[in-house]
């Protein structure tokens, strides 16, 4: 198991960037995909066509998103954190993503960088 931490910066502000993390109309918008997400503890989530599936498990409105990704019946869990914070002209996001299967970590870490913020970040500029 591996873990991964970088940080993003999206140019928008804080509060709009939380809301496409958590609102399923907007992570439709930005992803082009089809989302299931609905932001409280202990639902089921979606993120591109069922590709990123998982749990949430945690929400501090506008600063912090703590989800279980699921890779079958791996132990410990995958644990992802994504926590906001104000930047000048923007936000920076600071994720942590924890227990990564290792012959899924390239795909994770490319996945991350290529496409989970690559469009996130595009759709604010």
């Amino acid at each position: 198991m591996k873990d991964y931490k970088k940080y993003f910066f999206v140019p928008e502000e804080r509060e709009i960037v939380y809301k496409a993390l958590t609102t399923q109309k907007t992570i439709n918008l930005w992803t082009g995909e089809e989302a299931l997400m609905i932001a409280e503890p202990n639902t089921e989530f979606e993120i591109f066509s069922g590709a990123i599936v998982g749990k949430n498990l945690e929400f501090e409105e506008n600063k912090k998103i703590v989800q279980q990704w699921y890779f079958g019946d791996e132990e410990p869990v995958s644990i992802v954190t994504l926590k906001l914070h104000d930047q000048k002209n923007g936000t920076s996001i600071e994720l942590l993503h924890t227990n990564i299967p290792g012959e899924a970590y390239k795909d994770i870490v490319d996945g991350w960088n290529d496409t989970y913020f690559a469009a996130l970040i595009d759709f604010y500029n």
